[in-house]
């Protein structure tokens, strides 16, 4: 497995990786409907993906990560260098999507894996994430790989209910 930055190309994000990556969100859809980041969970199309994603980028030290085995798209990832609340000194992975006929197969945790050894690569201490409280699958996947729920707050966009969780790497 890797991981590859997504990067735009003359400014916009390449059609093959928007088509690839919105059926990844697409196959999500009870994720979707759980966060409520796209209006209809049954009809993410090319465009959401694409702005959800330059948005993403067009923070200060964010990247989105494309994880890939033997080729196939297999998962997202997308971190934060820093948290906006400058007194939080970890990095955040602000999401992981996994191909959902890949969910329970262990290329979550692998990616999980990969994200923090760059993190850890990078001199970083720890990771924090949150995990929306109406999503106990989440919850539980994120606390097996050993995150601990450090205290709960609303999410800066949508203001919805969280868990925040935190490793030391």
């Amino acid at each position: 497995m890797i991981l590859e930055p997504l990067t735009a190309v003359d400014g916009a994000l390449p059609g093959h990786l928007l088509t690839e990556v919105t059926a990844l969100y697409a196959a999500n859809r009870e994720f979707s409907a759980l966060s409520g980041d796209f209006p209809d969970p049954d009809g993410i199309g090319v465009e959401q993906v694409a702005k959800a994603l330059a948005d993403e980028l067009a923070r200060p030290g964010a990247e989105v990560l494309l994880a890939r085995s033997e080729g196939r798209l297999v998962g997202v990832v997308i971190t934060l260098a820093h948290h906006p609340d400058p007194t939080d000194p970890d990095p955040w992975i602000g999401l992981l999507i996994v191909a959902a006929d890949l969910h329970r197969t262990g290329v979550g945790r692998e990616v999980v894996r990969r994200v923090e050894d760059r993190f850890r690569a990078a001199g970083r201490g720890a990771v924090r994430l949150a995990v929306l409280e109406n999503n106990p699958k989440a919850l539980r996947f994120w606390t097996a790989l050993g995150y601990l729920v450090i205290g709960h707050r609303e999410d800066r966009a949508l203001r919805r209910p969280c868990a925040v969780l935190r490793k030391p790497l």
